[in-house]
């Protein structure tokens, strides 16, 4: 009986996804570390990918029309957030995005719009089930957005993601930040799963380890 559980538990699509999550997590960052970057750095677009699949097939829109409209919008508020910060600096500070994040549409890579969908879904079903306040359970999903871009700033030039003129992410990249993803957070939140997943946990811890890992060894080298 315990081998057919065990059995059941792999074949489980969410199980599937979350073994596929930490697989490609653990490649890409033991990868990295030994120095095979120039590998593994250019098929981030197919691990963004990935995850907003994963995402997809465990999580289909419920709510039709309605759904798709909601996450329509957070990837084109991602997307158009980006552009006129590349092209005006007024929103994030003096940035620009580099090689690794793939083709560029008026300076942005399409795949960040798929970033911040993805973190928005992440963190949004995190604070939702951890807090049982819908509105402080947005603050906090932005927070969380927030903090794992603290981590991810000082590694993005490194990996040719993105870079900073004067080589440092500025106060107010984190204020606008928080504050766009306070509003995604907002428009998000009644269109969440209700049901409690472990799959949102496991993607953005693995993320968030990933960079802070890179974090620890690029600031204490």
């Amino acid at each position: 009986m315990k081998k057919l559980a065990s059995l059941r538990w792999f074949y489980e699509k969410e199980n599937i996804s979350i073994v596929i999550i930490w697989f490609f997590t653990m490649v890409g960052l033991v990868g990295i570390w030994q120095g095979y970057g120039d590998l593994f750095l250019p098929k981030t677009i197919f691990n963004q990918l990935l995850g907003v699949t994963l995402l997809v097939w465990n999580f289909p829109l419920k709510k039709g029309w309605r759904s798709l409209a909601i996450w329509t919008s957070v990837y084109l508020i991602g997307i158009s957030v980006e552009i006129i910060g590349v092209n005006t600096g007024l929103l994030f500070g003096d940035y620009s995005y580099g090689a690794n994040l793939g083709p560029k549409i008026l300076g942005v890579p399409p795949l960040i719009g798929f970033n911040w969908l993805l973190l928005t879904f992440l963190t949004g079903t995190i604070a939702k089930h951890v807090i049982p306040n819908k509105w402080l359970a947005v603050i906090c999903g932005a927070l969380l957005m927030v903090g794992l871009d603290f981590f991810m700033e000082p590694i993005a030039p490194v990996f040719d993601f993105w870079s900073w003129q004067g080589g440092v992410a500025p106060l107010k990249n984190f204020i606008h930040w928080y504050l766009v993803s306070l509003f995604m957070q907002l428009i998000v939140i009644n269109d969440l799963p209700e049901k409690k997943h472990p799959l949102p946990m496991h993607h953005f811890v693995s993320q968030l380890l990933f960079f802070v890992f890179f974090y620890i060894i690029y600031t204490f080298k």
